[in-house]
């Protein structure tokens, strides 16, 4: 416990922020995690087979997981099942996206198994027996020039001798740092090789044994006002005899179409509330197997216009029901305030009912005009041939001698397309793009500042200046204490880590890109150089003060002199190591089960439940969650880079054993939920792996440079220049290793294309095709993305999505209250 009031022991005990004195502290945040992650889990085994509409709403909904095996309902029964399914079945019910993000995990399983062995057996004893605050200091005359001196100080000379050897002993263990820096770089940088390999080999023959829309379409940009025509497009790319052309989409201007369908969909919800609030609330049937609450059938083309019998078994009826149903009353139509006049401060209220109706006639009637209209063109357009092949030479060719015009790239999925960037000028998305960049070094910026409270502030010493009485029962309960001084300062990263990357989300929607997937590499970039720039580099720097003011003199002085950065980075590394370990901890231990059970979706829904007032809106309320790579992997890199980095440290063992469990818990929650319980729409054709392995090397160089700031730190400046060469050889690796696997990650090579014509790669086999003589034969499903691309096709949703009527419970009591059910589909 330390007084407040002693400035010795406070000063001691800002030292010791993060529990480096005080082990026990890891205890605590075991215990902690424990309970959490055990009771999460605990609740999610009672939960899953009672509310399979969320826990299993990827293979009950989507019908994309048709190669995945039924888990058992038992408590424990659904573990091995899952933990049996292949890396085969991953591909061909999850994508490539999917399978490239487990097989990370599994690389950094097997680089800490072999770290934390050798860590166990060698760097651990070596430590022991080499303990690093008994080291003497060095003589002040180096033996060698001691017979120079005069008889008088042979005495002198003996003791220094003597010290030299000493100082040669507690140091000679030095010699390890460099031995396993050359070591784990050379296991890591294989493993990249050799994983990168195994995907491309995958990558490669999985794109090249289907034929989807998207792999034969290419995305032709810079189109200069010439060849702005569908006609001369398809002329252009034909005339380049690499193929036939079989249709081309050139994007128009439809800002204006797609604001009226915007508005059209407003219209329509509130439409749907005022029908709703009219009709008056109804008893819902109860499922069983999803939330408690009813779940009518998604809205869709032609619902709200069929016959009441096929309204869904989800919604009620006026037959059939059984006592508790409780039938609609007469109540008095709802209204609408119209404002109207000059500046609108005039109002009357209006029927709602028929005033929504009649907007909805007058927008679907200017949505039919529109549709008729010829936009304006702009320079992108999406041209499909009629094979793979054709459309691979037209992406990995040169087409037009002129800078920045007529540019073929891969196309993304039309269900990736956002086409409302579609017709953004080149200018609009370059000054969108850097405007949002600079934005984000700003928020950088900001993010250190609020670090410097949460590293400085959470201790009874900080608090004693501020909240005197605080500190005062901090003092007088130690457990309490030990909250506040190591506990707490992991929970608050960890609830920034948390919320800044859906801010980061958000922006990354904001730069203008063409397709989802292109976002979704944004938002992965993005948050990665949050969570590493400034929860790891800034945070350990700031992490070897503790007061605010003591932090900002310490964090100027080590910035005024570059030559320390690299010293005061080891040092603080290795005072750090506690409270990494307690955030590895609670994020393996206590909040991977938190996720495996949903626990956001959980806690929001009854707020969401609240709001919920149509049909609609309680839809929208089950469909499943969305898994985001953005939001989950960058912390992932975080975590194993830190790992990398404590890999040869004193005290390594436990940075190497909770993350080893980091990654195989995370490894099984994301899973299963990858194949069962969440969706993931962007798909970017597992080009996320290079990301994943560039910024791991980035993290291999700052585990060198760690190293020799370890050395310096021990005065051994000759032995810190032996990692000199391993950190040019790591980055000329990584420009290779970028140059030469970059292009195979990027696009189809031709000779993928025959080889696979015949491959079963990802793809779901099935035994239900009978041949000659009655033999069964296997019979290949669609890859998921063929499955995903079924009958899309390059076109804006605005200029061919159905009109849809409204979509409420009774049309009968519509069609008596005297309004018309008017239905509109396409033209």
């Amino acid at each position: 416990m330390i007084n407040a009031t002693d400035p010795i022991r406070c000063k001691a005990g800002q030292d010791d922020l993060f529990g480096k004195e005080r082990p026990r502290d890891i205890w605590i945040q075991i215990v902690i995690s424990f309970a959490l992650g055990l009771g999460a889990f605990l609740t999610f085994c009672f939960l899953r087979p009672r509310w399979k509409g969320l826990y299993a709403a990827r293979k009950k909904q989507t019908g994309q997981a048709t190669a995945l095996p039924e888990l058992p309902d038992g408590f424990f029964g659904w573990i091995l099942p899952l933990w049996r399914i292949t890396e085969e079945q991953v591909l061909a019910s999850a994508g490539l996206d999917a399978y490239v993000y487990l097989a990370f995990f599994k690389m950094a399983i097997k680089f800490l198994v072999v770290t934390l062995f050798f860590a166990l057996v060698i760097i651990k004893p070596v430590h022991d027996t080499h303990p690093g605050d008994k080291n003497p200091k060095l003589p002040s005359k180096p033996p060698e020039l001691a017979h120079h001196e005069s008889l008088q100080s042979r005495s002198t000379w003996s003791e220094d001798l003597s010290i030299a050897a000493d100082y040669e002993y507690y140091t000679d263990y030095l010699w390890m740092y460099i031995v396993f820096a050359y070591f784990f770089t050379g296991i890591i940088l294989y493993l990249i090789v050799s994983e990168t390999r195994r995907i491309i080999e995958v990558r490669q023959e999985y794109l090249g044994s289907q034929t989807t829309i998207t792999d034969r379409t290419i995305r032709l940009s810079g189109i200069p006002p010439e060849l702005r025509s569908e006609e001369e497009i398809k002329e252009f790319i034909e005339g380049l005899e690499i193929g036939k052309v079989e249709s081309v989409t050139l994007c128009r201007n439809w800002k204006e179409l797609d604001e009226r369908i915007t508005q059209r969909s407003n219209i329509l919800r509130k439409l749907e509330e005022a029908w709703t609030v009219h009709l008056g609330r109804r008893t819902v049937e109860r499922s069983l197997e999803t939330l408690p609450v009813v779940q009518p059938p998604p809205p869709g083309p032609g619902i709200g216009l069929e016959e009441d019998g096929d309204e869904g078994s989800h919604l009620l009826n006026d037959t059939d029901r059984g006592p508790d149903h409780v039938m609609p009353y007469a109540r008095q139509r709802p209204v609408t305030k119209v404002w109207y006049g000059r500046f609108k401060l005039k109002y009357r209220n209006v029927d709602a009912i028929h005033y929504y109706e009649e907007k909805l006639r007058s927008t679907d009637e200017e949505i039919k005009k529109l549709r008729r209209k010829d936009f304006k063109p702009t320079p992108l357009a999406f041209v499909t041939m009629d094979s793979v092949a054709s459309a691979q030479m037209a992406i990995q060719a040169v087409l037009d001698p002129s800078p920045l015009q007529l540019l073929a790239n891969s196309s993304p999925a039309p269900s990736d397309v956002v086409w409302t960037n579609t017709y953004l000028s080149r200018t609009r998305r370059v000054f969108q793009s850097w405007s949002i960049t600079i934005f984000i070094g700003v928020l950088s910026v900001f993010w250190t500042i609020l670090l410097v409270p949460v590293a400085g502030a959470l201790n009874t010493c900080s608090i004693h200046e501020v909240f005197p009485g605080l500190a005062r029962t901090l003092e007088s309960h130690a457990f309490l204490a030990s909250l506040v001084n190591t506990q707490l300062p992991t929970l608050a990263l960890t609830l920034l880590n948390v919320g800044v990357p859906y801010i980061y989300d958000w922006l990354a929607n904001q730069q203008g890109m063409i397709s989802q997937g292109d976002v979704e590499l944004s938002v992965i970039s993005k948050n990665f150089f949050f969570t590493f720039f400034n929860f790891f580099i800034v945070f350990t720097v700031l992490g070897t003060a503790s007061g605010l003011v003591d932090m900002l003199e310490r964090f100027g002085q080590q910035l005024s002199n570059a030559s320390t950065i690299a010293h005061a980075l080891a040092e603080s590394l290795g005072n750090l190591l506690n409270f990494y370990t307690n955030f590895l901890i609670l994020q393996g231990f206590g909040l991977f089960p938190l996720r495996l059970m949903e626990f956001g979706a959980l806690t929001l829904y009854p707020i969401n439940l609240i709001g919920a007032k149509t049909p609609r809106d309680y839809a929208e309320l089950v469909q499943p969650p969305v898994f985001s790579y953005g939001l989950y992997l960058p912390q992932t890199l975080l975590i194993f880079i830190i790992c990398i980095v404590y890999s040869v440290l004193r005290e390594s063992w436990k940075v190497l054993l909770t993350g080893l469990a980091y990654f195989m818990i995370g490894h099984f929650v994301h899973k299963y939920q990858l194949l069962y319980a969440m969706e993931h729409r962007q798909h970017s054709t597992g080009k996320g792996w290079l990301m994943m392995c560039d910024r791991v090397i980035v993290g291999v160089v700052l585990f060198q440079v760690t190293m020799a700031g370890q050395l310096a730190l021990k005065q051994k400046f000759a032995r810190a220049s032996f990692i000199a060469p391993l950190v040019i050889g790591t980055i000329w690796f990584g420009y290779v290793y970028s140059r030469t696997y970059r292009p195979l990650m990027k696009f189809i090579a031709l000779r993928s294309l025959r080889k696979a014509e015949h491959s079963d790669l990802g793809r779901d086999v099935q035994e239900d095709a009978v041949g000659p003589g009655g033999q069964q034969q296997p019979h290949m499903r669609q890859t998921l993305d063929e499955a995903r691309e079924s009958g899309a096709r390059f076109e804006s949703p605005s200029l061919i999505m159905p009109l849809d009527d409204v979509w409420i419970i009774d049309k009968g009591a519509r069609s008596e209250n005297g309004s018309t059910v008017h239905s509109i589909n396409g033209e």
